[in-house]
């Protein structure tokens, strides 16, 4: 009895044996036929679409270069192609002055305890007959102390002589869109022909009227003169180096070859003077967007307004030294365009006083394939495809599109910074995980998600050697505030690929993937730029 229970028993054991190694069976049958039949196929699509994009981003980064660089070879400075005499009175009485036209400077802020004086000290510096000029500071502090501060800033200036307007309003609607536009508001204000603008961290040269008025006097069509902004925090930390070769790729390529193609850039929102009428016909602040700047441009580049980068001028500003706040720079500078190219897109089309080439310009060159393309490509391709390519050997990636277009791309950003080509490699890892931030940027505002209009000041610090009493050494601060799950999630999926790929492929391509995982753990957990405590 007990021998035929036993016996049983085993039967039993072996067909549950049988039966999980049939279902086990079943189951890596049924992987190895999606796998091949779905995602391998998959896969090939996308290299297949990454290809297309890759060349996409590659002939936009080229066309800029060779176009901001026959600029210099040919010395086509904007003081060549427009007439930019200075104004110069003989007489120093009412009558002389009376030549200079009305200028207001506006300087938006909002709680810029460390940097407020900065700003206001530089505009009010400014060499223009005081008579001519109304600095108009714009308050949005919530902070009863650093209002207080600010005002009696404007105050201490306005004894010296200096028309200063200390304005403030009830509360934050539109945020910096909305202050300038209350500003505008102004009545005074309507006597002032041009409007230069800047932001509370940014200081303008005593000559910087003197150089840039001149474009917008002498030229009736030019309706912005932007300048160059130049980073006086650049070396503080790596972070900053970074920025400081994005930033100057942008200026010295970017807006070069748009305002020498067809006189049209973004605005950068500071460190630029508007023609006052511009600013009236194209209707205004808008608060729509996060994207303020850029939406003031467009409307005016619609109606036929010619804009002019002038690159020589340098206006000194700070870059983002915490991590936390160059990512929220980001997501407004990501979110507020998709948002824009949404709501505009067909507005574009239809516009009449614009050329065809113009047209394409603005809404193929400016949007798709810088903003759109070039984005998703960057994070899609280093930090999703290639990853995956290693547990699919049969996908196979051209030569070409592996190595010469991500080198040639690399190549010609490092012409905007050649101080820092060493940086080049570290540069290019840093930006394929800020891709990954900025493509869900471009998707909230794209389809108006939640964060879509979220306006968070960017951090300024001053002077980083007067505040080492408040920089901290990152481990001080709490983790959940250095905790990215998507940057950490993408950074273990790349460690993972370069584990199996070192242990099971005979390449050295997880060289790659640990150095971009790496990085991905060092934003995950915020071990870039400085840390400041509460």
């Amino acid at each position: 009895m007990q021998g035929d229970l036993a016996l049983r028993a085993g039967g039993d054991r072996l067909l549950v044996a049988d039966t999980v190694a049939a279902v086990v069976e079943s189951l890596v049958q049924a992987w190895r036929q999606v796998r091949m039949e779905l995602l391998v196929p998959l896969l090939r699509g996308a290299v297949v679409a990454c290809m297309v994009m890759s060349v996409i981003v590659l002939a936009e980064k080229v066309f800029l270069g060779v176009v901001s660089a026959v600029v210099k070879l040919l010395r086509r400075r904007p003081a060549r192609l427009y007439r930019c005499d200075p104004v110069v009175v003989e007489d120093d009485d009412e009558a002389g002055r009376a030549s200079f036209p009305m200028v207001l400077v506006q300087i938006p802020m909002y709680n810029e305890k460390e940097v407020y004086q900065l700003s206001i000290g530089a505009a009010c510096r400014l060499t223009w007959p005081a008579d001519r000029l109304i600095v108009q500071v714009l308050d949005d502090s919530t902070d009863a102390i650093v209002k207080e501060l600010v005002r009696k800033e404007c105050e201490r200036w306005g004894k010296k002589g200096i028309n200063v307007k200390y304005e403030t309003r009830k509360d934050r609607a539109g945020y910096k869109a909305g202050n300038l536009r209350e500003g505008m508001r102004r009545g005074y204000v309507q006597g002032c022909e041009f409007v230069a603008m800047f932001d509370a961290d940014f200081q303008p040269p005593p000559d910087f009227l003197l150089k840039t008025v001149p474009f917008l006097v002498h030229n009736p069509r030019l309706a912005l003169v932007q300048t160059r902004w130049e980073f006086v925090n650049a070396n503080d930390c790596l972070l900053t180096r970074m920025q400081e070769m994005s930033m100057d790729y942008h200026f010295k390529v970017e807006q070069e070859a748009g305002s020498s193609l067809c006189n049209f850039f973004g605005y950068n929102g500071t460190a630029g003077v508007w023609r006052r009428q511009v600013i009236d016909e194209s209707g205004g602040w808008e608060d729509r967007t996060t994207a303020e700047d850029m939406d003031l441009a467009l409307r005016a580049g619609l109606l036929g307004w010619e804009f002019v980068y002038v690159g020589s001028i340098k206006v000194k500003s700070e870059l983002p030294s915490t991590l936390k706040a160059y990512r929220s720079q980001q997501h407004r500078w990501s979110c507020g365009p998709a948002l824009l190219f949404k709501k505009m897109f067909w507005e574009i089309l239809a516009a009449k006083k614009v050329s065809f080439w113009k047209k394409l310009y603005m809404t193929y060159d400016f949007f798709i394939a810088r903003r759109i393309i070039s984005t998703f490509f960057t994070f899609f391709f280093f930090s999703v495809l290639l990853p995956m390519k290693v547990f699919f050997p049969e996908v196979q990636i051209p030569l070409w599109q592996l190595i010469l277009i991500p080198t040639a791309i690399i190549l010609l950003h490092s012409v905007g910074t050649p101080r820092s080509i060493h940086l080049i490699i570290l540069w290019f890892l840093f930006e394929n995980v800020m891709a990954l931030h900025r493509l869900k940027a471009t998707l909230i505002g794209f389809f108006e998600a939640g964060r879509a209009n979220e306006w968070i000041v960017t951090q300024k610090l001053g002077n980083i050697q007067k505040l080492k009493s408040i920089v901290t050494v990152t481990k001080n601060c709490r983790f959940k505030d250095r905790f990215h799950c998507l940057e950490l999630f993408i950074g273990g999926f790349l460690l993972t690929s370069a584990c199996y790929d070192y242990l099971y492929r005979d390449d050295i391509f997880y060289i790659f993937l640990l150095s971009q995982s790496i990085i991905y753990f060092a934003i995950g957990f915020e071990f870039m730029g400085v840390s400041v405590s509460s």
